[in-house]
């Protein structure tokens, strides 16, 4: 059942994106060739932990640490560890906190270092995906509308869109109703409504669209190994329109990718 959030919940949301937002431009500016990813995670911990929140990954369903670090062919529930980040990897955060009883949640996709073309631009446009998806929640379109928005950008590039995980509601929990799929028919779904709170979250690998689970029975990986990216904002729909509550740093990746350029023909 969906639940819609009142304006004084939202500003309560509003300050839990404010936290998971800073532990992710923390994370940001650390993260760098030779660093051990678990340092991400001590950092994300300690960060959370000080502003009197609760780190919401840790111990769900028995999840061990406080962050997802997915490093290139890793989509998501990535375990930090000893492993250091080094040139070329593209390294996907994803984190949670419980502050003040709601949930933050927000993941950021960076590359360390110079990457090849295809992958800066897989990035980019899993970015571009997102902000466009975030417009598309309004008052009186249907969720199909947002998911067909990530599927149609995702497409122009063959890029493989991830099915077998999806984005959610956010509010009290961090798994709330409805899902929110990366692909879908427009005009399809749950009519959209103020106060509906969401998170949308692209997953665009550059290969098959394919996942599978390592034995850590968290990891999730791309089936023919190639690169994927994960990028996640938390949105709230207010009666005028989209506020997305999340703020971590997207500008390293700005919003100004032309949908059609080096667009592959599908045939």
């Amino acid at each position: 059942m969906i639940t819609l959030k009142s304006p004084s919940e939202i500003e309560k949301l509003q300050e839990s994106a404010d936290l998971v937002s800073e532990v992710q431009n923390q994370m940001i500016a650390l993260a760098e060739p030779g660093l051990p990813t678990i340092e991400l995670d001590r950092l994300a911990e300690k960060v959370i932990r000080d502003a009197g929140a609760q780190p919401v990954f840790k111990g769900y369903r028995g999840f061990p640490f406080t962050v997802c670090i997915s490093i290139n062919e890793e989509v998501v529930h990535g375990f930090p560890s000893k492993r250091k980040l080094k040139e070329g990897d593209i390294v996907s955060m994803d984190v949670g906190a419980r502050y003040q009883g709601y949930v933050g949640d927000c993941a950021r996709t960076i590359a360390i270092g110079s990457v090849a073309p295809e992958e800066d631009s897989l990035i980019r446009q899993a970015y571009h995906a997102l902000r466009e998806a975030c417009k598309v929640v309004q008052v009186g379109k249907r969720l199909g509308d947002v998911s067909h928005t990530v599927e149609r950008i995702a497409r122009q590039f063959n890029y493989g869109v991830v099915q077998d995980f999806v984005g959610h509601g956010v509010g009290r929990e961090m798994h709330e109703d409805p899902q929110v799929p990366n692909f879908g028919r427009p005009g399809t779904g749950q009519r959209l409504k103020a106060g509906l709170v969401i998170c949308i979250e692209p997953m665009f690998n550059l290969g098959t669209y394919e996942v599978e689970i390592l034995e850590d029975r968290w990891t999730v990986v791309t089936k023919d190994r190639r690169k994927s990216v994960h990028v996640e904002d938390m949105v709230a729909l207010l009666p005028d329109g989209p506020r997305v509550l999340s703020s971590a740093d997207g500008a390293i990746y700005p919003d100004d990718v032309n949908e059609n350029s080096n667009a592959v023909s599908s045939s």
